[in-house]
């Protein structure tokens, strides 16, 4: 059983500040960017930054399915970890200066303890694939406000 990391990053329009307000509006902005794969969306404690809990239902792949039920923290000023509580599933967006005025590069960096065996190397080998999709459709939706 080894660690898999997933990195996804991407330049998007906006102050980083407001960037990271707009990936940290669990009721609002977040709500509305999350991909098909995603399902039963909630949001259990708070709904803005830090010490917001969210929890929903993640199509992996036909046949798994994953519940989480993550809690948010903000270990530094310009980052937010989403931490399942239900497995060592963490999300970390951090949000920086980009290359230009008013642009910003958002870094979604996920990672997980991965099964051992063959179903671990279907694991390392296609599940990155999902995350990075995931992570992806929210950076964008989150950077054009798109539904």
């Amino acid at each position: 059983m080894g660690q898999i990391k997933v990195v996804v990053r991407k330049d998007v329009a906006g102050a980083p500040e407001q960037v990271l307000a707009r990936l940290g509006d669990y009721q609002g902005e977040r709500s509305r960017s999350w991909p098909d794969n995603v399902s039963e969306y909630q949001v259990l404690a708070g709904g803005t930054g830090a010490g917001s809990r969210i929890a929903y239902r993640l199509q992996a792949t036909r046949r798994r399915v994953r519940q989480i039920e993550a809690t948010v923290s903000a270990p530094e000023p310009d980052t937010l970890v989403e931490a399942d509580q239900n497995s060592s599933l963490r999300t970390s967006w951090q949000v920086t200066a980009g290359a230009g005025p008013a642009l910003s590069t958002v870094t979604a960096t996920t990672t997980w303890a991965g099964a051992s065996g063959i179903g671990g190397f279907f694991e390392r080998t296609f599940a990155p694939i999902g995350i990075r999709r995931l992570n992806g459709t929210v950076i964008d939706r989150i950077a054009t406000g798109q539904e």
